[in-house]
């Protein structure tokens, strides 16, 4: 395949991703709303209104559609960057509730190649990684509303490690 069609065909998948995340279910229930996601996989925007349906008690964001609105992009840009020779899955997450959320709130992903070429030093041995990536939940005014920390599990897979160890 052509570094063009390849190209092409992964602006495909991150058109297809955004598309199939805005419809799934518990994001439409809670008003979450994927913006963007880079033909690269780097980056990706994502935002969520505040309404009905995930507004808590006291009429702000309910903690769990926080958490919800951030949970699979740093494993899903992660897959889509280091390739299908890697496992990645979500290991552990921690959330700071530092103010509440009133309005529309946005986090954005960036995928540096600092941290993709750190991964792949450090799984080259087969051994696993567990990288912790931030991300911060704005308002519209850019105001802190939460602090996510995410923990992933990255392993190159045995199959990959052996097509190295063989050359």
């Amino acid at each position: 395949m052509s570094e063009a069609a390849r190209a092409k065909a992964q602006a495909r998948r991150a058109t297809w991703l955004r598309w199939g995340l805005n419809i799934y279910p518990p994001y439409l229930g809670a008003g979450v709303r994927v913006r963007h996601i880079s033909q690269d996989f780097r980056q990706a925007h994502v935002s969520m209104g505040l309404n009905r349906l995930n507004r808590n008690y006291v009429g702000t964001h309910f903690g769990g559609s926080l958490y919800s609105m951030v949970d699979p992009f740093y494993m899903l840009l992660l897959m889509e960057c280091l390739g299908r020779d890697y496992f990645v899955w979500d290991k552990a997450a921690y959330i700071d509730f530092v103010a509440p959320g009133k309005g529309r709130v946005h986090a954005h992903f960036k995928i540096e190649q600092a941290l993709l070429d750190d991964i792949r030093a450090r799984t080259a041995d087969g051994d696993k990684y567990l990288p912790e990536l931030e991300v911060q939940v704005v308002d519209d005014d850019g105001a802190l509303v939460a602090r996510i920390m995410k923990t992933l599990y990255v392993r190159q897979k045995p199959k990959a490690r052996n097509a190295q160890e063989a050359v």
